[in-house]
Protein backbone atom coordinates (compact mmCIF):
# COMPACT_ATOMS: atom_id res chain seq x y z
CA UNK A 1 0.00 0.00 0.00
CA UNK A 2 1.35 3.39 -0.50
CA UNK A 3 -0.51 6.14 0.86
CA UNK A 4 -2.57 8.97 -1.06
CA UNK A 5 -0.58 12.50 -0.42
CA UNK A 6 -2.61 15.34 0.68
CA UNK A 7 -1.89 18.28 -2.03
CA UNK A 8 -1.69 21.26 0.75
CA UNK A 9 -0.87 23.55 -1.92
CA UNK A 10 -4.18 22.29 -4.35
CA UNK A 11 -6.09 22.60 -1.77
CA UNK A 12 -5.25 26.21 -0.18
CA UNK A 13 -5.62 27.53 -3.54
CA UNK A 14 -9.09 26.42 -3.91
CA UNK A 15 -10.42 27.65 -0.58
CA UNK A 16 -8.29 30.94 -1.47
CA UNK A 17 -10.22 31.18 -4.71
CA UNK A 18 -13.50 30.31 -3.38
CA UNK A 19 -12.43 33.44 -0.78
CA UNK A 20 -11.63 35.82 -3.72
CA UNK A 21 -15.37 34.64 -4.92
CA UNK A 22 -16.93 35.44 -1.64
CA UNK A 23 -15.04 38.68 -1.90
CA UNK A 24 -16.04 39.96 -5.42
CA UNK A 25 -19.65 39.05 -4.43
CA UNK A 26 -19.45 41.44 -1.20
CA UNK A 27 -17.77 43.97 -3.80
CA UNK A 28 -20.63 44.04 -5.82
CA UNK A 29 -22.89 44.66 -3.17
CA UNK A 30 -21.47 47.58 -1.78
CA UNK A 31 -19.43 46.25 1.32
CA UNK A 32 -15.60 46.93 1.81
CA UNK A 33 -13.33 44.34 1.37
CA UNK A 34 -12.25 42.31 4.85
CA UNK A 35 -8.62 43.96 6.01
CA UNK A 36 -5.70 42.30 7.39
CA UNK A 37 -2.77 44.18 9.49
CA UNK A 38 0.32 41.93 9.20
CA UNK A 39 2.82 43.05 11.66
CA UNK A 40 6.47 41.84 11.86
CA UNK A 41 9.18 42.89 14.83
CA UNK A 42 12.35 42.11 13.46
CA UNK A 43 14.09 40.44 10.67
CA UNK A 44 13.75 36.76 11.26
CA UNK A 45 14.14 34.80 8.10
CA UNK A 46 11.68 32.20 8.44
CA UNK A 47 9.07 34.40 9.29
CA UNK A 48 10.00 37.04 6.60
CA UNK A 49 9.58 34.05 4.46
CA UNK A 50 5.65 33.08 5.90
CA UNK A 51 4.84 36.53 5.81
CA UNK A 52 5.86 37.03 2.35
CA UNK A 53 3.64 33.86 1.13
CA UNK A 54 0.98 35.35 3.51
CA UNK A 55 0.17 38.48 2.07
CA UNK A 56 0.75 37.16 -1.53
CA UNK A 57 -1.90 35.18 -1.09
CA UNK A 58 -4.05 38.13 0.54
CA UNK A 59 -3.64 39.83 -2.76
CA UNK A 60 -4.81 36.41 -4.48
CA UNK A 61 -8.28 36.28 -2.37
CA UNK A 62 -8.74 40.21 -2.06
CA UNK A 63 -8.40 40.62 1.29
CA UNK A 64 -6.46 43.99 2.03
CA UNK A 65 -3.02 43.55 3.80
CA UNK A 66 -1.83 46.67 5.66
CA UNK A 67 1.86 45.88 6.34
CA UNK A 68 3.62 47.34 9.57
CA UNK A 69 7.31 46.07 9.33
CA UNK A 70 8.82 47.63 12.88
CA UNK A 71 12.56 47.28 13.46
CA UNK A 72 14.23 45.00 16.20
CA UNK A 73 14.33 47.53 18.50
CA UNK A 74 11.06 48.56 18.35
CA UNK A 75 9.90 48.56 22.19
CA UNK A 76 6.89 45.89 23.83
CA UNK A 77 5.32 49.74 24.71
CA UNK A 78 5.22 50.88 21.15
CA UNK A 79 4.48 47.52 19.43
CA UNK A 80 1.09 47.55 22.25
CA UNK A 81 0.22 51.25 21.22
CA UNK A 82 0.06 50.20 17.49
CA UNK A 83 -2.21 47.14 18.38
CA UNK A 84 -4.66 49.43 19.99
CA UNK A 85 -4.71 51.48 17.08
CA UNK A 86 -4.99 48.77 14.79
CA UNK A 87 -7.66 47.36 17.54
CA UNK A 88 -9.76 50.63 17.12
CA UNK A 89 -9.39 51.12 13.14
CA UNK A 90 -12.61 50.24 11.75
CA UNK A 91 -10.82 49.27 8.40
CA UNK A 92 -9.22 46.39 9.83
CA UNK A 93 -10.33 43.01 10.76
CA UNK A 94 -7.72 40.90 11.13
CA UNK A 95 -4.48 41.46 13.35
CA UNK A 96 -1.59 39.04 12.88
CA UNK A 97 1.64 39.93 14.97
CA UNK A 98 4.09 37.45 12.99
CA UNK A 99 5.73 34.98 16.02
CA UNK A 100 8.47 34.63 17.12
CA UNK A 101 9.11 38.20 18.62
CA UNK A 102 13.09 39.46 20.03
CA UNK A 103 13.01 38.55 23.31
CA UNK A 104 12.24 41.53 24.97
CA UNK A 105 8.83 41.65 23.63
CA UNK A 106 6.71 39.23 26.14
CA UNK A 107 4.94 37.12 23.37
CA UNK A 108 1.91 36.13 25.68
CA UNK A 109 1.20 40.33 26.68
CA UNK A 110 1.11 40.83 22.94
CA UNK A 111 -1.33 38.36 21.47
CA UNK A 112 -3.33 39.26 24.72
CA UNK A 113 -3.83 42.56 23.30
CA UNK A 114 -5.06 42.13 20.50
CA UNK A 115 -9.26 42.61 20.16
CA UNK A 116 -10.45 38.76 20.56
CA UNK A 117 -12.83 39.42 17.58
CA UNK A 118 -9.47 40.68 15.29
CA UNK A 119 -7.15 37.65 16.85
CA UNK A 120 -7.04 35.77 13.36
CA UNK A 121 -4.21 33.80 14.42
CA UNK A 122 -6.60 32.89 17.40
CA UNK A 123 -4.21 32.40 20.20
CA UNK A 124 -5.99 35.40 22.63
CA UNK A 125 -6.58 32.98 25.62
CA UNK A 126 -10.21 34.00 24.71
CA UNK A 127 -10.28 32.35 21.60
CA UNK A 128 -8.61 29.31 23.49
CA UNK A 129 -10.83 29.47 26.35
CA UNK A 130 -13.99 29.29 24.13
CA UNK A 131 -12.76 26.56 21.41
CA UNK A 132 -12.42 24.02 24.62
CA UNK A 133 -15.86 25.38 26.10
CA UNK A 134 -17.36 24.48 23.03
CA UNK A 135 -18.10 27.82 22.13
CA UNK A 136 -15.85 28.74 19.57
CA UNK A 137 -15.13 32.56 18.15
CA UNK A 138 -11.95 32.80 16.20
CA UNK A 139 -9.97 29.56 15.87
CA UNK A 140 -6.24 29.05 15.61
CA UNK A 141 -5.28 29.04 11.84
CA UNK A 142 -3.02 25.64 11.75
CA UNK A 143 -6.03 23.70 13.33
CA UNK A 144 -8.43 25.34 11.19
CA UNK A 145 -6.70 23.88 8.05
CA UNK A 146 -5.54 20.39 9.34
CA UNK A 147 -9.15 20.23 9.88
CA UNK A 148 -9.92 20.96 5.97
CA UNK A 149 -7.36 18.93 5.29
CA UNK A 150 -9.13 16.11 7.06
CA UNK A 151 -12.30 16.71 5.80
CA UNK A 152 -11.24 16.69 2.67
CA UNK A 153 -10.66 13.21 2.23
CA UNK A 154 -13.91 12.38 4.44
CA UNK A 155 -12.16 11.73 7.43
CA UNK A 156 -14.89 9.66 9.61
CA UNK A 157 -13.99 11.38 13.06
CA UNK A 158 -16.74 10.49 15.58
CA UNK A 159 -15.61 7.36 17.63
CA UNK A 160 -11.77 7.45 15.72
CA UNK A 161 -8.44 7.46 18.10
CA UNK A 162 -6.55 10.47 17.28
CA UNK A 163 -3.36 10.33 18.49
CA UNK A 164 -1.25 14.46 18.58
CA UNK A 165 2.67 13.95 19.24
CA UNK A 166 2.79 17.77 20.52
CA UNK A 167 1.64 19.81 23.55
CA UNK A 168 2.14 23.30 22.62
CA UNK A 169 -0.47 25.98 22.70
CA UNK A 170 -0.49 26.77 19.21
CA UNK A 171 -0.98 23.80 17.42
CA UNK A 172 -1.35 20.41 19.65
CA UNK A 173 -3.58 21.84 22.02
CA UNK A 174 -5.95 23.79 19.87
CA UNK A 175 -5.65 20.89 17.74
CA UNK A 176 -6.48 18.30 20.35
CA UNK A 177 -9.99 20.56 20.89
CA UNK A 178 -10.80 20.57 16.93
CA UNK A 179 -10.49 16.74 17.36
CA UNK A 180 -12.88 16.50 20.77
CA UNK A 181 -15.83 19.02 19.26
CA UNK A 182 -14.94 16.32 16.00
CA UNK A 183 -16.41 13.53 18.01
CA UNK A 184 -13.16 11.60 18.25
CA UNK A 185 -10.90 10.18 20.81
CA UNK A 186 -8.07 11.96 21.69
CA UNK A 187 -4.73 10.78 23.02
CA UNK A 188 -2.20 13.86 24.26
CA UNK A 189 1.44 12.85 24.13
CA UNK A 190 4.39 14.66 25.13
CA UNK A 191 8.00 15.27 26.59
CA UNK A 192 7.28 12.94 29.79
CA UNK A 193 5.28 10.19 27.71
CA UNK A 194 6.33 7.08 27.91
CA UNK A 195 6.01 4.65 25.62
CA UNK A 196 5.59 6.84 22.40
CA UNK A 197 5.45 4.03 19.81
CA UNK A 198 2.58 2.39 21.41
CA UNK A 199 0.72 5.39 21.12
CA UNK A 200 1.75 6.18 17.81
CA UNK A 201 0.58 2.58 16.67
CA UNK A 202 -2.89 2.68 18.07
CA UNK A 203 -3.68 6.23 15.92
CA UNK A 204 -6.21 6.03 13.23
CA UNK A 205 -4.99 10.04 12.72
CA UNK A 206 -1.91 10.81 13.34
CA UNK A 207 -0.79 14.65 14.04
CA UNK A 208 2.91 15.21 14.78
CA UNK A 209 3.97 18.90 15.79
CA UNK A 210 6.93 18.54 17.75
CA UNK A 211 9.92 20.16 15.39
CA UNK A 212 12.39 17.53 15.67
CA UNK A 213 13.20 15.75 12.34
CA UNK A 214 11.53 12.12 11.30
CA UNK A 215 10.87 12.02 14.92
CA UNK A 216 8.42 9.38 14.08
CA UNK A 217 9.77 6.10 12.39
CA UNK A 218 7.58 5.23 9.62
CA UNK A 219 7.57 1.48 11.18
CA UNK A 220 5.18 2.77 14.00
CA UNK A 221 2.36 3.72 11.90
CA UNK A 222 -0.95 1.82 12.14
CA UNK A 223 -1.54 0.35 8.46
CA UNK A 224 -4.27 2.37 7.33
CA UNK A 225 -3.83 5.94 9.27
CA UNK A 226 -3.94 9.45 8.47
CA UNK A 227 -0.71 11.25 8.91
CA UNK A 228 -0.62 14.60 9.41
CA UNK A 229 2.72 16.25 9.51
CA UNK A 230 2.92 19.68 10.77
CA UNK A 231 6.45 19.76 11.32
CA UNK A 232 8.42 21.39 9.10
CA UNK A 233 12.60 21.12 9.66
CA UNK A 234 15.55 22.26 7.69
CA UNK A 235 18.77 19.61 7.14
CA UNK A 236 21.86 20.54 6.93
CA UNK A 237 21.88 20.37 2.91
CA UNK A 238 19.30 23.29 3.20
CA UNK A 239 16.36 20.58 1.93
CA UNK A 240 12.87 20.25 4.26
CA UNK A 241 11.27 17.53 6.41
CA UNK A 242 9.15 16.61 8.52
CA UNK A 243 8.56 15.13 12.05
CA UNK A 244 7.00 11.56 10.32
CA UNK A 245 9.79 9.69 8.23
CA UNK A 246 7.98 10.15 4.94
CA UNK A 247 8.97 7.44 2.68
CA UNK A 248 8.50 4.75 5.12
CA UNK A 249 5.68 6.36 6.75
CA UNK A 250 3.33 6.21 3.17
CA UNK A 251 4.23 2.66 2.67
CA UNK A 252 1.94 1.95 5.56
CA UNK A 253 -0.56 4.66 5.79
CA UNK A 254 -3.98 5.31 3.57
CA UNK A 255 -3.39 9.33 3.43
CA UNK A 256 -0.16 11.13 4.71
CA UNK A 257 0.22 14.93 4.48
CA UNK A 258 3.74 16.13 2.83
CA UNK A 259 6.62 18.79 4.13
CA UNK A 260 6.52 20.67 2.60
CA UNK A 261 3.35 21.83 0.53
CA UNK A 262 1.09 20.12 2.98
CA UNK A 263 0.11 22.23 6.20
CA UNK A 264 2.00 25.08 5.55
CA UNK A 265 -0.05 26.52 2.61
CA UNK A 266 -3.10 25.28 4.97
CA UNK A 267 -2.53 27.36 7.40
CA UNK A 268 -1.79 30.39 5.16
CA UNK A 269 -5.59 29.32 3.90
CA UNK A 270 -6.83 29.33 7.70
CA UNK A 271 -5.59 32.60 8.89
CA UNK A 272 -7.50 34.54 5.49
CA UNK A 273 -10.94 32.08 6.54
CA UNK A 274 -10.61 33.69 9.80
CA UNK A 275 -10.24 37.11 8.24
CA UNK A 276 -13.17 36.67 6.41
CA UNK A 277 -14.86 35.45 9.24
CA UNK A 278 -14.00 38.65 11.19
CA UNK A 279 -15.60 40.98 8.89
CA UNK A 280 -18.65 39.20 9.06
CA UNK A 281 -18.99 38.96 12.49
CA UNK A 282 -18.18 42.62 12.75
CA UNK A 283 -20.91 43.19 10.80
CA UNK A 284 -23.50 41.19 12.27
CA UNK A 285 -22.24 42.89 15.65
CA UNK A 286 -23.38 46.29 13.88
CA UNK A 287 -19.65 47.61 13.94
Amino acid sequence: MSAVVIDGNRLSRERIDWLRVEIERRGRRGLRRPGLAVVVVGSDPASRIYVRNKRRACKRAGIVARDHDLPESTSQAELLALIERLNADPEIDGVLVQLPLPAHIDPAAVTNAIDPYKDVDGFHAENIGRLVLRQPGLRPCTAVGIMTMLRSIDMAFKGAHAVVVGASNHVGRPLLMELLLAGSTVTCCHKFTVDLRSHVAAADILLVAVGKPALIPGAWIKPGAVVIDVGINRLEDGSLCGDVEFDAARERAAFISPVPGGVGPMTVAGLLENTFQAVLAAEERGR
